[in-house]
């Protein structure tokens, strides 16, 4: 297939790695003219270092290059998506398929990644969503790994399937795109406050506390925005919480553990030097809760402590001290 990866960060570079060792003729595209002549010369992406990057693959900063594509892949950071759909838009052909691979929610509209794409192309492209605890650092070293392709269109789903899967890099196909894109979104909020936890000096079992109690109230507000249940217990879900959380491959870890250490939120962000999704993420949940009628204590926290100035260690014993609640919502006895 001919294949455009659209974004050349990380995570861009190592599916389009993986789509190049699949046979697959590839060209990665990167928003800067600067970062695309460092990927030229140097063959390897500062982000993934050790990672060749074999001289059949493309790179180019011409957008124009998603042009009579089969597959088009984007990868940007989710506050580039509309802005980079748009321009792309107009040279994607009717019935390409389009694989979104960024994780998050706009702001302001709460959408979906995969519907920011389909609002841009006027539902002309065959959209899938590929998403799971996926380092880009370990899949650019071969780590064997897991994700789902989810769409509407089985088909479409089953397609992304066969053009990225290897004997490392393993995809299962979903029809549930809303669960998997709110289980990628909403985990970042999770894994943000694991890093305060970290940052805070507390223990395995306040992280096991925070990422059990935390799967249960993102999986709550995924099921009343559509998506079923059992997709947040599978690699979208947990999968992808548990290697976000614990990982310090996670930028949203080590933001999470600066803040937790008694940095401020603007520090923390730039310290880390890259997009913290969680930090965003936080505000546009809080918004979803509140649409949809969804207590989540947990993420409501981190809102307080990250964009009203709270210290974690007040929000958390705040946490702690909140009414009994029976676990299985629905227990009768």
């Amino acid at each position: 297939m001919k294949v455009a990866v659209v974004g050349s960060g990380g995570w861009g570079t190592a599916l389009a790695l993986v789509l190049l060792e699949n046979g697959h003729e590839v060209t990665l595209w990167s928003f800067s003219e600067k970062e695309a002549e460092i990927l030229r010369t140097q063959r390897e992406n500062p982000l993934l270092k050790g990672v060749a990057l074999p001289a059949a693959l493309k790179i180019c900063t011409e957008i124009a290059c998603v042009a009579e594509k089969e597959l088009v892949v984007f990868a940007t950071p989710s506050f580039a998506v509309r802005e980079t759909a748009q321009k792309a838009a107009p040279y994607l052909g009717d019935g390409t398929l389009v694989v979104s691979v960024s994780k998050g929610i706009e702001k302001g509209t709460s959408l979906r990644l995969s519907q920011i794409i389909d609002e841009e192309t006027k539902g002309r492209c065959r959209i899938v969503a590929l998403s799971g605890p996926s380092h880009a650092e370990e899949v650019g070293r071969h780590v064997p790994t897991g994700c789902v392709a989810a769409s509407l269109d089985r088909e479409a789903a089953e397609m992304v399937q066969d053009a990225f899967m290897n004997e490392r890099f393993r995809i299962y196909s979903s029809p549930d795109i809303v669960g998997v894109e709110l289980a990628a979104a909403l985990k970042n909020v999770i894994a943000l406050c694991y890093g305060v936890c970290d940052g805070l000096g507390y223990g395995d079992n306040t992280r096991a506390l925070l990422m059990t109690r935390g799967l249960t109230e993102t999986a709550r507000l995924g099921v009343a925005m559509g998506g079923k249940k059992e997709t947040f217990a599978g690699l979208a879900g947990v999968g992808d919480l548990i290697v976000t959380c614990t990982s310090m491959h996670s930028r949203n870890h080590r933001a999470g553990i600066l803040i937790g250490q008694g940095k401020s939120v603007e520090e923390a962000l730039k310290e880390v030097g890259a997009v913290v999704e969680g930090y965003y993420a936080t505000d546009t949940v809080r918004t979803l809760a509140g649409k949809y009628g969804i207590e989540m204590p947990i993420s409501e926290g981190a809102y307080q402590v990250l964009y009203n100035g709270r210290h974690a260690k007040d929000v958390l014993m705040e946490l702690m001290c909140r009414d009994k609640k029976h676990e299985i919502e629905d227990a009768s006895w």
